[in-house]
């Protein structure tokens, strides 16, 4: 069974917004897109660059750094020069709190 951890409450992140969080020592970003919520590595794949100072577009979000973009929903680069897609990572909502699993190492 996959455990999740609760990494955030729901009044701590607006509809459109980026929220950088740290989990287990990992940087995560979320997100809250048409109520969606999303969460994904807050490095970008091309020099980790902080993927939640980036900028929201729906679900479209465009690295500060070099531009680079990503589908929120699945992390799939959508524009380099990223070439690898974000890691992404189930979440649940119970009540108030925003649950997160992490992968099995």
């Amino acid at each position: 069974m996959t455990d999740f951890i609760e990494v955030a409450n729901v009044d701590e992140l607006a509809e459109g917004e980026l929220l950088a969080v740290e989990v287990d020592g990992e940087p995560i970003c979320l997100s809250r897109i048409e109520g969606k919520i999303c969460a994904f590595t807050d490095n970008c794949t091309h020099i980790s660059g902080p993927i939640s100072e980036g900028e929201l577009d729906g679900f479209v979000l465009t690295c500060p750094w070099h531009g680079a973009q990503f589908d929120l929903r699945t992390g799939k680069v959508l524009r380099g020069p990223a070439r690898q897609d974000l890691m992404t990572y189930p979440v649940k909502v119970e009540g108030k709190s925003i649950l997160l699993s992490l992968p099995d190492e």
